[in-house]
């Protein structure tokens, strides 16, 4: 089969089962030899990191909750097989006429799709908020969460910067990390 007659389809599943549900179709579709009709099974997700319990811990997020993308051939019974899996609703149909037939996406937006998940994954860290000097910022973690201050160094490569504060009347330089203060 070539890779001409492949489309990129919207499936809808149900909300937290995105992956369970891309599991159910792969398996699916090794089982049954379906590899020349089903090539990708993709769910679009970003890096995010999140500070707790005073470490910075990475997290993937679902750019599309509720939402796979599929790249397939839906001819026969392929689109009724993957229709009927656990966790998956159907395809995005056109609500015109009654035979509701799955609408592929244009190239131009699987473009953006998949060209904005490889950005994501080549910036990895980038999306961190970097500084600059004078600029006021608010301490949101560590022993000094809630106090105010100015950025007085930067060091872009430890990701790490110098804030100045004041702790009883009394200016104090601190050594933070960038996920450790926001922006005022």
């Amino acid at each position: 089969m070539s890779d001409n007659s492949k489309k990129w389809y919207v499936l809808r599943a149900a909300g937290g089962k995105e992956k369970k549900a891309k599991e159910y179709i792969e398996n699916e579709v090794k089982r049954l030899n379906l590899e020349d009709f089903v090539s990708q099974v993709l769910i679009p997700t970003e890096k995010i990191y999140q500070v707790k319990n005073g470490k910075k811990v990475s997290m993937e997020r679902i750019f599309y909750p509720g939402y796979i993308l599929i790249e397939a051939s839906l001819t026969g019974e392929i689109q009724h097989l993957i229709r009927n899996l656990p966790h998956v609703s159907g395809f995005l149909t056109e609500k015109s006429g009654t035979e509701k037939e799955p609408v592929p996406l244009r190239q131009s937006e699987v473009n953006r799709i998949l060209g904005h998940v490889d950005e994501l994954a080549e910036k990895e860290e980038e999306n961190i908020t970097p500084f600059i000097i004078n600029e006021p910022v608010k301490v949101i973690d560590g022993p000094f969460n809630g106090f105010d201050g100015t950025v007085e160094e930067i060091f872009e490569d430890k990701k790490k910067l110098k804030v100045m504060v004041k702790i009883f009347g009394r200016k104090t330089l601190l050594e933070l990390n960038f996920v450790q203060v926001i922006k005022e």
